[in-house]
């Protein structure tokens, strides 16, 4: 999603605007969204919620599918519509991201430099005349902050899924007009182990707060149906496009 994430400078930025978000054209190749557990219960009527292996970090990071090949977001229609209810909040908060300092616990602001809603003559301005941080840094700060808060609660969560062996690997074979296309790479919570926790076990998941996520998650497989969906009228709108 990110391609020239760098901190917010005053020195490098101090003229730099940002563009009000009037379409995600921009993301019209995301065919995938980080989510936090937060965001489950809204993003599972729409989308299919998985966990990637990330492994250089040692964990699992669930995401929501937005489509069934790389490069493909079957939510943005013509002139960057977004065509569901909910969009992510890392969609959202784009072009701006947290990333970690050398201080643990301690982040700073970044920003996607090389991202079209990053201007020199329009738009939001970062700094005013005389180099203090407008209410957009202030408002991203916040923001971000809250996500910030989110994401570390769901990494607690994914890491709970993982120690107690309930993810397993998604292999499904969907069609796709006259073919067959097959879906890996995913984890998903495994609903019978789910079913065989103890009762202790199954009582600290619910202390913790993650049944409402692991059920949303379970729900939220049946959206790809409709993503099948969405890709076969992409499909059938391709070759009326080209004529």
């Amino acid at each position: 999603m990110f391609e020239k994430v760098v901190p917010v400078n005053r020195e490098r930025h101090a003229q730099k605007k940002i563009r009000e978000i009037n379409g995600f054209s921009f993301a019209s190749q995301f065919h995938i969204a980080y989510v936090t557990m937060h965001e489950f219960a809204r993003a599972s009527a729409v989308y299919p919620i998985v966990f990637l292996e990330d492994k250089a970090q040692d964990e699992f990071r669930p995401v929501a599918l937005l489509g069934l090949d790389a490069s493909e977001n079957l939510f943005v229609g013509e002139g960057g519509k977004w065509e569901a209810s909910y969009v992510p909040a890392i969609i959202r908060r784009y072009p701006f991201a947290l990333a970690s300092t050398d201080q643990e616990g301690q982040f700073t602001i970044c920003i996607d430099e090389a991202s079209e809603l990053v201007s020199d003559t329009e738009g939001a301005a970062l700094f005013d005349d005389k180099g203090q941080p407008t209410q957009v840094i202030e408002n991203v700060k916040r923001y971000l902050s809250e996500l910030q808060q989110m994401d570390a609660l769901t990494r607690e969560f994914a890491k709970f899924l993982a120690q107690n062996n309930m993810l397993t690997p998604l292999n499904m074979r969907v069609r796709e007009n006259d073919r067959v296309k097959n879906i890996a790479g995913c984890y998903v919570i495994n609903e019978e182990r789910l079913n065989n926790l103890s009762d202790d076990r199954f009582l600290e998941l619910r202390a913790k707060r993650y049944l409402p996520a692991i059920y949303a998650q379970l729900i939220s497989l049946a959206q790809i149906e409709r993503l099948m969906t969405l890709k076969d009228k992409r499909n059938a709108a391709a070759p009326a496009s080209a004529n």
